[in-house]
């Protein structure tokens, strides 16, 4: 059975109830939005993926191991891209940033955004054209702006009056007029995590709209006449399914642009509404289409503009989770498998927190599949875990699971594509896990596995 074919239940034990059981048959079939698209159940139950069996690339590269389906990666791509006709499509490189797929990223028609300086070197570093490439920050350095100037990026969205000043020093100094957005704070806090909601007021980005500071960052820009203020910008979250809040943001910085009209008589040609397209983990996530969310902003850009006789303003979005975090999977090694006092089973697996700290962090939920066998046990509720030394080490809180799961067995944890290998650590000094492109019936590997001499490397005690 393909994954787009399939259509059994899989999530979290919290939004379903804990009586809910399935049947022998649920526990080894795959729910088709938590996956990429190639994988599905070879002729001996095991999970295949871009043509290549996981039992292979679990003995060819070993594990924890992220694995990369890079035709789901690129279909996600030209998705939003035809989607998106008219406007950009920027990868945000922060969601998982690594040289082959910023170039696949590039190659299927997408700018990259990128917020630190190592961001920036990989995007350069895999031939990403400066151009296409968008600098954010909420504390740039003066070394960072001075490159991104130097090798002529195609933009700078400005976070601060002491950046706006750091920018133009170094434009003066460098004879160049850099084109830049500065980033509104529009006060529309996304239904989200907290540590993940960015437009309210109370945090460290953008410029406030409603203190009237936005209108004063770009009017410094407009009467120093140093910076090329093209746009205005406005992030309001991640994992965000309610385009509403897309709608009131896209209003509130259009009248920022009508303000700004009425002041300076000139009509910004750019609007950019970030990123945070929310993707499923598990059953109970429900995400919108690159074509529904295209239709729904231009929409509401259109109509805003007209209501305020605006020319239509080049539109910008910056989605990451939603082009990389259904392509990846993590598969993992079960160590031990622990029944506690018959409330749940605790599989034990050979990663964790350190290549998935989103659990903990977050609070995030996720789902999991036996990846090696096709099993004909009944459901035991199950919590899967790490190998770190913290109670808190939880990959999947909770997880119907073959109940004759054993050591020894794949377990793949589906949507780690976003954030697990950019937020990874040593923790407890595990090195960090290999990322392994598949396509074609071929593996490579795009990242790899850290091993002990590079931590050791280091120390230089």
């Amino acid at each position: 059975m393909r994954a787009h074919e399939a259509g059994a239940l899989h999530g979290s034990l919290g939004t379903r109830g804990p009586d809910w059981l399935r049947t022998p048959a649920d526990v080894n079939e795959l729910h088709a939005p938590l996956w990429p698209i190639t994988v599905e159940r070879g002729p001996e139950g095991a999970l295949v993926v871009g043509g290549v069996d996981v039992r292979w690339l679990a003995r060819e590269f070993g594990t924890p191991a992220y694995i990369l389906d890079e035709a789901d990666f690129r279909a996600r791509c030209r998705d939003f891209r035809t989607a998106f006709t008219g406007a950009d499509v920027y990868y945000a490189a922060k969601a998982f940033c690594a040289k082959a797929v910023l170039r696949i990223a590039v190659e299927e028609g997408l700018s990259i955004d990128v917020c630190t300086g190592g961001e920036l070197a990989v995007a350069l570093a895999a031939g990403v054209p400066p151009e296409r490439i968008k600098v954010h920050g909420n504390n740039k350095s003066v070394a960072e702006l001075r490159r991104a100037l130097s090798v002529g990026v195609g933009c700078i969205v400005v976070d601060s009056f002491d950046e706006i000043d750091r920018l133009t020093a170094l434009s003066r100094e460098l004879g160049v007029r850099p084109r830049v957005m500065v980033r509104v704070t529009v006060g529309v806090e996304a239904h989200t995590h907290e540590y993940i909601a960015t437009a309210h007021e109370d945090q460290k980005f953008g410029f406030s709209l409603f203190s009237g500071r936005a209108f004063d960052a770009a009017a410094r820009i407009l009467r120093d006449d140093v910076l090329e203020l093209v746009g205005l910008h406005s992030h309001i979250g991640s994992q965000i399914f309610d385009t509403s809040a897309f709608e009131v943001s896209a209003r509130r910085v259009l009248d920022l642009h009508e303000q700004i009209r009425s002041a300076f008589g000139v009509e910004l040609s750019e609007v950019d509404l970030g990123g945070g397209f929310g993707i499923a983990y598990t059953t109970q996530d429900d995400p919108a289409t690159p074509g529904d969310l295209a239709g729904r902003l231009f929409k509401i850009v259109e109509q805003e503009c007209a209501s305020r006789s605006l020319a239509v303003p080049h539109l910008s979005i910056e989605p990451g989770r939603a082009l990389v975090g259904p392509s990846m999977f993590t598969l993992y090694e079960v160590g031990t498998v622990k029944d506690v006092d018959g409330i749940r089973t605790y599989v034990s697996v050979d990663g964790g927190m350190s290549d998935n700290i989103r659990t903990a962090l977050y609070d995030a939920s996720y789902s999991a599949t036996l990846a090696n066998r096709r099993s004909d046990a009944g459901p035991m509720l199950a919590r899967v875990v790490g190998k770190h030394c913290e109670a808190g080490d939880i990959v999947v809180k909770d997880e119907f699971l073959p109940a004759d799961l054993r050591p020894g067995d794949l377990v793949a944890v589906p949507g780690t594509g976003a954030y697990c290998r950019s937020m990874a650590s040593n923790y407890n000094h595990v090195p960090r896990p290999p990322v392994v492109a598949v396509s074609g019936g071929q593996a490579r590997v795009i990242i790899r596995r850290e091993t002990e001499e590079d931590l050791l490397a280091l120390d230089v005690g």
